[in-house]
């Protein structure tokens, strides 16, 4: 009993200096301040030291060893955070924004999907207005964490805090690409999940030979940033969706992925159509109208003037038409839009209309289309040469032997006979000259009709039918020549 009450004396000093490290371990960890495991030794005091006995070194030895063991245990309660915003935190102060780099130095971008919309189609510029969504995926094994200590599969990451890589419309005039989220997905063993989208102005040259019955592909070349040597990127797209099919006039009918040169530029070919139900009825129609119009208008009459009068009007009409209509047709390229030489030649068939009428008009007037200034003025010296013989012979002369009245009677009735027999021949000159005009004018309605249906209905077999080529893949030439 004594030894032990002996014991116990010769320990208490011990059990002071636990208590006062013990506190002054717990003003520290209220302060913030970090436990330095093997920094801490047992202080005592030195009237403390003083009155240990030497007797008890063993235990002042295993007491120190107990007391580091609790200082490590210390160190791991102030790491005891395991919930998902520790594990995020923890892995956005490792800092990585520079792209992973393995032994080769090259990293693979995988796209799994990819979402392709055609918003519009620049038929003045021929340019091809489109969106991407990319769903992408890489491996970053620095964003790596071991499940036993962060028991997560996945965690959620700021864009701006981790690397991440760059899509581009190769063949674009301007390409931008946009983060969908501020937030990126990273799974334990350093796979990283994300979604871009890009918005790209395409420089496609639409085919516009056809239009509006217009129908072409157009590539869309997806790169990620230039291979320098062993380093960079290397792409892999493995499917592609259409959405919104319908855009104005234009429909997508199909996206199909692909790979050009030796398998390293990939594009999405995107198969255009245009629907033709309103440029045919803002374009065509009118056009087959007014030439209708113009080929009924051969029933009004040579004379009077009706009828030119309604083809100047028809042909301005038409020209004004054109004027309204040239900002709106499409642009010049490789394949220029036949409708120009459409209307072309719709304004020539209408000039070339409202020309022979007015010719025929001066051949049912003259029997002629001779110029003015070599037409000969025959009529006129006619009746004036008639009236003056009819005044010489009326006229009395005082040397000649007056006649009786009824000789002078037949002189003047075999006078007015011979007028009447002039002026008979003239109405049936006029008229051999109207119905030689006549047979001129339904000659040349007949041909003009001919010709229009012919032409209208050629015309729209080479557009629906006629196929002119273009070569899409100019970008990618030009790269391999420079």
């Amino acid at each position: 009993m004594r030894s032990t009450g002996v014991a116990k004396t010769r320990n208490r000093p011990i059990v002071i200096a636990m208590q006062d490290m013990d506190r002054k371990l717990s003003q520290q960890k209220a302060a913030g301040a970090s436990c330095v495991l093997f920094k801490c030794h047992l202080r005592l005091k030195p009237n403390e030291r003083d009155v240990m006995p030497s007797g008890t070194f063993i235990h002042h030895g295993l007491t120190q060893a107990a007391l580091l063991l609790w200082l490590v245990g210390c160190g791991h309660t102030e790491t005891s955070c395991r919930d998902r915003r520790c594990l995020a935190q923890m892995l956005i102060s490792k800092g990585y924004i520079s792209q992973p780099q393995y032994e080769n130095c090259s990293q693979v971008i995988s796209v799994p999907y990819l979402e392709y919309q055609t918003i519009t189609v620049d038929t003045k510029n021929l340019r091809l207005i489109s969106k991407i969504t990319a769903y992408i995926q890489w491996r970053d094994p620095g964003l790596m964490w071991n499940m036993s200590h962060y028991n997560y599969d996945e965690v959620t990451l700021p864009v701006d805090k981790v690397w991440t890589p760059e899509l581009h419309v190769a063949n674009g005039i301007v390409s931008t690409m946009t983060h969908a989220s501020h937030d990126l997905t990273v799974r334990y063993d350093g796979l990283v999940y994300h979604i871009v989208i890009i918005n790209a102005e395409v420089n496609c040259d639409v085919n516009m030979f056809n239009y509006p019955f217009a129908a072409d592909t157009c590539p869309v070349a997806i790169h990620t940033s230039e291979r320098a040597g062993e380093c960079g990127t290397e792409l892999e797209l493995h499917h592609v969706w259409p959405t919104g099919k319908t855009r104005g006039d234009w429909k997508t009918e199909s996206v199909v992925l692909g790979t050009q040169g030796y398998g390293d530029t990939h594009y999405i070919m995107v198969s255009l159509k245009i629907q033709h139900t309103n440029p045919f009825i803002t374009l065509l129609l009118p056009t087959i109208l007014i030439v209708l119009t113009d080929v009924v208008s051969f029933a009004l009459p040579l004379q009077g003037g009706e009828r030119n009068s309604f083809k100047v009007t028809l042909v301005l009409s038409f020209t004004m038409f054109l004027n309204i209509l040239n900002e709106k047709l499409p642009g010049d390229g490789e394949c220029s839009p036949i409708i120009r030489i459409h209307f072309c030649i719709c304004l020539v068939l209408m000039v070339l209309s409202m020309l022979v009428s007015l010719v025929l008009t001066r051949v049912a007037k003259d029997g002629g289309i001779r110029l003015c200034c070599f037409s000969k003025k025959v009529e006129p010296k006619t009746a004036r040469s008639m009236e003056d013989n009819v005044d010489e012979e009326i006229k009395p002369d005082i040397s000649v032997i007056q006649l009786d009245g009824s000789e002078e009677e037949k002189l003047i009735l075999r006078k007015v006979v011979k007028f009447l027999e002039n002026f008979q021949a003239k109405d049936m000159e006029n008229e051999n000259y109207q119905r030689f005009a006549d047979t001129l004018d339904k000659t040349f309605f007949w041909i003009y009709l001919f010709v229009a249906v012919s032409y209208f209905c050629a015309m729209t077999t080479v557009m629906v039918m006629y196929t002119c080529s273009i070569n899409h893949f100019f970008w990618h030439n030009d790269n391999a020549n420079f």
